[in-house]
């Protein structure tokens, strides 16, 4: 499939093992993820670009990959993409620039 869709795939699992066991946690969750990521003051784009930069700052390989894909969908570019990147790491650091690696493997399995 490719490393990140993989990732992603993994993550999917994850949650489903995870929902078994705790239903009213996840279903609250997923709730406060559609309300918070719906379009309101911002469009779904920015938002995506926004929690992009935060996936990378927090180093998280699965969230990198699942708003690279969600970004490309809102109908994100490439290179709006790679510049939100920029801005994490200028808030993430050096940490924050090897996790853009995930972010160039996500463009080339999504884009």
């Amino acid at each position: 499939m490719g490393e990140i869709k993989d990732a992603i795939q993994d993550f999917y699992e994850a949650m489903k093992v995870l929902s078994k066991n705790n239903p009213e946690v996840v279903r609250h969750f997923k709730k406060f993820m559609d309300a918070t990521m719906k379009e309101q003051h911002l469009d779904t784009k920015t938002k995506e670009l926004i929690a992009l930069a935060t996936a990378i700052t927090a180093r998280c390989k699965y969230c990198i990959g699942l708003h690279v894909e969600s970004a490309l969908k809102a109908g994100a570019t490439k290179e709006e993409i790679l510049e939100t990147a920029t801005v994490a790491i200028l808030m993430g650091g050096g940490p924050a620039l090897t996790h853009v690696a995930e972010v160039v493997k996500a463009l080339n399995e999504f884009g």
